[in-house]
Order: C-alpha cells, then structure tokens, then sequence
C-alpha cells in the first residue's frame, strides 16, 4: 500500500460519467496516474446530482475500479462541481494589521479569504469557493504574493464563487453514502484549467471551454489571475437529442452516430455519404446522410459557441485574451470543431489535452480531453496539501523557537542546580 499522504484522489461527478483518478507526484513533481475509475452517470442531470442512490451506485463503481487498479484505499476525494447554478463575483476584502515589524504570513490571507465566506448571499445559496486574485499592500498595486512583505493594510482582490445550497449538499451526501469523505469541493473549469492550461497562456490571456455531456464550463485567465467563470447548461447531450429528433432514431445510435461520424462543418461532409442503421424489431434499416448529420450537429455547437462568446464579451477581457482559446472535454473530440471555434469567434483555438503537467509513461486513455477534469482535481488537490504542509512547517518552526527558549531556560536552571549541590558539598 502507498503512503497515503502522498496520494490525491480525484472524484468527477459528470452527467455522462463519473470518473475517480488516484494521483501522486514523482520526483520531478509531475503526475503519475496511479489507477483510474470509470462508470455511466445516471443519476446527474445538467451537473447537479438529481437520483441520489444511482449517483452513489456510479460513485462506488468507478471508486472500486480505482482501487482495484491503483492498490489505493481510497478514502478521502477532492470532488468536482458544476451545474448551471454555479454564479462568480468580484468582492475585496481589507484586513488592518497592527505593527510593521511581522512580516505578512499566511495566516493573514487564511483571514481575509475566511471574511469573504462571511458575505451576505442570495437566499438559498452558499459559497463555494474564494480565490485571491491580486494583493495591495500599503496601496501597493498588483501583488501576487505578499507572504514576508511588510505593511499595515492589506487589500485583497478576490474571485467569489456561490452555488445553490442543496446542489452542494447532495453531492456532499452522495460522497458520504459511498463511503468517503470530501477533502475539497472545487469548481469544474478551474479543475480543467488546471490540467489543460500552461503558465504562459494564463499569463497571456485565455479562455478555457470544457464542453462536457451535461454542461459547458468556461474560466477566463488573464496576467496569471483567474477573471471569469461561468457554467452553459448546454453540453453533448443536447447534440445527441438533436440528432435522435432530426434523424427519428433512438439515443443510442444518435450517440454512436455523433461519435463514429459526427463533423461540425457541414461542408466538410460528401454529398453523398449515408449510413445504414439497422431498424427496431425487424423493421426496415434506416438510410442517413452523414451531410445532415453535420447540419444537425453545426446548428446546435453554433449556439453553445454564442453563449460562449457572449460570457466571453460580457467578462468585458474580450480583447485583452493574446492566447485565444483552449477547447477541452468529451465533446471536444468532435471532428473539425477547432476550425468552427475560429470561424464563429475569430479567436485562436487549440484542443487542450492534460498532459500539460502529467508524468511520462502514463495510459494513453488518460491523456483524453474528457478526463481534463479529474487530472486538474488532483493537480488542484496537491496544491492544497502543499499549502497545508507549508502551515505545518512555519507552525513547527515556531514550535522550534519556544522550546528553543524552554531548553535554554532548562539548561541554566540545571547549571545553577550542580552549581548549588557543589557548593553544597564543599560545605560538607
């Protein structure tokens, strides 16, 4: 068995499917992919968990896989969350510090980032994560880490994430039901972010699409620092829909269509392309032109690019976004999305796939864009226990200190003392 404290689980509660990663990092600090789970999602709707019982069922499933694959026991999971409920604002926060002479801890941001969770929302809503953008520090501007500066006041700009109550409470009790705890709950795109995106591009300007079964998550990055989130409740789905609707088959074949011959220009496809799928019961096969196909598919990706490209004005970094735009997810897969992407937006695309930070040697299946998601968990799960391991050690440092004092204090006590029983002898 593995240490466990080295080990990240990931846990991606998808509409199409729910996948649970078991991580660690190797030497280099890359990732290692130690076993991967898999499972068909049946009880999540649009991102947010809507049979609680058929969730838990999928969550066990692709939780013993891992196991079974990894040799991990797996017991505590960083989950992922979505879903159209998902809102983010812009809040900054202020914290007046008493001297000059401590430098600026982390403690001081733990403050201020648990001010935030404070604020006031809507009813029915909670926050769901808080995530510091930029510092002032005595009216110092645009600061990314002010740990070990000086200063009284220290502002923060922050990222504020809220979401519906019970969404995040069932995905809390599904996780519990199945035996696990939850370490972090982290918002999807930023989870894929993680896995997809390079250093440069965020820095540049960026806009992260991950088209997934249920939804479309979108994150903006711009000089380093996350700008904008939003969710789309529209995903591959809807596409498979269409098709089952404009083609009058059912979701299965629709599905299979969509993957084995699905394009997203409709004039890339020949004219005189047909499949043959066979009919129900013995009724007649039905003959479909791969050109219609592409017609359905190139109408319905069109308006979830609107969407996108509405949030993407609305962020108000429309122009400011040097690196374009990176498409990732299952539904990213799709033939000849990049080109529409460019054309509908004008905007550079690439498909991100998450090898960005993975370690050499890991399954291909892994290095997928649909599973973008639960590498960036468990990339966004390390970064916590570092954080946790960088408190632990300033708290041992300081530990350290005092009983530095103690010992100090011990081993004069105990000079004075056989000094005393010298004298005490001589006296003798």
């Amino acid at each position: 068995m593995e240490a466990a404290n080295d080990i990240v689980v990931g846990l991606d509660i998808g509409t199409t499917k729910i996948v649970a990663m078991v991580g660690r990092k190797n030497e280099h600090g890359k990732l290692e992919i130690l076993g991967m789970g898999k499972s068909d999602s049946l009880g999540v709707s649009r991102g947010v968990v809507a049979n609680i019982e058929k969730t838990v069922q999928s969550i066990r499933t692709a939780v013993e896989q891992a196991e079974e694959k990894s040799g991990v026991d797996v017991r505590i999971v960083n989950v992922g969350i979505a879903g159209q409920h998902i809102k983010s604002l812009q809040h900054r926060g202020i914290k007046m510090r008493n001297t000059l002479d401590d430098e600026i801890a982390q403690e001081d941001i733990d403050l201020l980032i648990n001010d935030m969770f404070k604020l006031v929302t809507l009813p029915g809503e909670e926050i769901i994560d808080v995530l510091p953008q930029e510092f002032i520090v005595d009216n110092e501007q645009g600061i990314k880490d002010p740990i070990g500066m000086s200063g009284i006041r220290l502002e923060a700009n922050f990222h504020i994430i809220t979401g519906q109550v019970a969404a995040a409470k069932n995905i809390h009790k599904c996780v519990h039901k199945a035996n696990l705890e939850v370490q972090d709950v982290i918002l999807e795109p930023i989870a894929s972010a993680a896995a997809t995106l390079s250093e440069e591009e965020k820095e540049a300007g960026v806009v992260l699409v991950d088209i997934g079964g249920g939804t479309t998550d979108l994150a903006i990055f711009q000089d380093g620092i996350i700008r904008h989130t939003a969710v789309i409740p529209f995903g591959g789905n809807v596409i498979t829909e269409d098709i089952k609707e404009g083609c009058s088959i059912i979701k299965n074949q629709a599905e299979l269509l969509k993957i084995k011959f699905g394009s997203a220009l409709a004039n890339e496809s020949q004219e005189n392309e047909i499949v043959s799928i066979p009919g129900l019961r013995g009724r007649d096969p039905k003959e479909i032109s791969i050109k219609n196909l592409s017609h359905i598919i190139q109408a319905r990706l069109e308006e979830i690019i609107e969407h996108i490209y509405y949030e993407i004005k609305n962020s108000g970094y429309e122009n400011k976004l040097i690196a374009g735009m990176v498409i990732t997810g299952g539904g990213s897969q799709m033939k000849h999305i990049r080109q529409l992407f460019e054309f509908v937006t004008g905007m550079d695309t690439r498909i991100g796939y998450p090898n960005e930070y993975l370690a050499q040697g890991n399954p291909k299946e892994v290095t997928s864009p649909m599973y973008a998601t639960g590498i960036g968990l468990i990339l966004k799960g390390f970064e916590k226990l570092d954080k946790q391991k960088g408190r632990v050690k300033v708290d041992e440092e300081t530990i350290k200190v005092r009983q530095g004092d103690k010992t100090k204090s011990g081993f004069l006590q105990s000079m004075l003392k056989k000094g005393k029983q010298f004298f005490e002898e001589d006296e003798e």
